[in-house]
């Protein structure tokens, strides 16, 4: 019999779910899991989604931490801003001023915020049982899981849409894009303001987790009316 390829996202992602669910010892990051995946077959159309988004305090998952966290759940046909929520938290060092100017969180912020512990698990509930969407997988997925192993001494895996992914794919690819690169014209940016100008979307002000979040749940609704179907598997644009 031959093997299933084990690296395809669609095989390994449930089956690591499944696992954490019965190995996990921590109760909120066991019912987290316990929550499942959809079928990977399941049409992104019939599927429960939230962005999430961070602030943080710099690009280093080991030097820096998190600042704040917005989310905001939404299907392909509806975005819920309301059902949404907003935390600022106190990370464990200072904030340096590079950093308060990028996000405008300030020292007294954070000094009232509470740590990101108690907050942990409403935020791992408002996760459950739905895919996570976010625009940069290497923000949001690798900073919460190092919160979570430093708070719980347990992984926080989970497989996400990357609308940032997606975008490289469209505007980073093919025939026009080498002709840019061969007359030395910068790559097009897919940075999410400027993503979303490609599909017409407002201008929203960066940087505001909860503002972000929207932001990105309204990208992946522009990219999947553009580029692929609402019967489009789920499995083929996780990662």
């Amino acid at each position: 019999m031959a093997r299933r390829d084990t690296t395809d996202p669609s095989v390994t992602w449930p089956r690591y779910v499944a696992d954490r669910a019965d190995r996990c010892r921590d109760p909120a990051l066991r019912a987290f899991y316990a929550a499942g995946l959809p079928n990977p077959a399941t049409p992104i159309a019939d599927v429960e989604m939230v962005a999430l988004d961070f602030e943080t305090s710099g690009l280093d998952v080991h030097d820096h931490a998190i600042v704040s966290v917005g989310l905001v759940p939404f299907t392909l046909g509806r975005i819920r801003p309301a059902a949404g929520r907003y935390w600022v938290v106190r990370p464990p060092r200072p904030l340096d001023e590079r950093s308060i100017r990028f996000h405008r969180i300030t020292h007294a912020e954070v000094a009232r915020a509470p740590d990101l512990e108690a907050i942990l698990d409403e935020l791992l509930s408002q996760l459950a049982g739905k895919i996570v969407v976010v625009h940069y997988r290497g923000i949001e997925r690798p900073f919460l899981d190092a919160a979570v192993l430093a708070r719980r001494g347990e992984r926080c895996l989970f497989p996400v849409i990357d609308t940032m992914q997606l975008e490289a794919q469209f505007v980073r690819r093919g025939g026009w894009s080498r002709l840019r690169r061969f007359f030395g014209s910068p790559a097009a940016s897919i940075r999410l303001g400027d993503c979303r100008a490609r599909y017409g979307l407002p201008t929203y002000s960066a940087h505001h987790a909860k503002l972000d979040a929207l932001a990105t749940a309204e990208l992946l609704q522009a990219q999947i009316a553009r580029h692929y179907s609402p019967d489009t598997p789920i499995g083929e644009l996780w990662t």
